[in-house]
């Protein structure tokens, strides 16, 4: 495969990997009081060990995607350099 496949390839993981990290995170949000006109949102019916798992995976998603976008600032590096840079060095 070549390199900018490559690369295409790994901005679709990148997007990817964003959209279930802002979907985790919006799906998973606790419930918060907008304004004090609102009434009191319902408590999460969530036990300690599911809240610590809610702490974790936002945690797991943002550290795949910083992996993700050093694994494509990786591939831009491998990329051979064009003729008026070559010229220039």
């Amino acid at each position: 495969m070549d390199i900018i496949s490559q690369l295409q390839e790994q901005v679709n993981t990148i997007a990817s990997l964003a959209f279930n990290t802002f979907g985790t995170l919006q799906r998973d949000a606790p419930p918060v009081q907008l304004s004090p006109n609102y009434p009191e949102p319902p408590a999460n019916a969530t036990g300690v060990e599911d809240a610590t798992n809610l702490a974790e995976q936002p945690k797991l998603l943002s550290a795949e995607l910083v992996k993700a976008a050093k694994q494509f600032d990786a591939l831009v590096a491998a990329l051979p350099l064009s003729e008026e840079v070559k010229k220039l060095n």
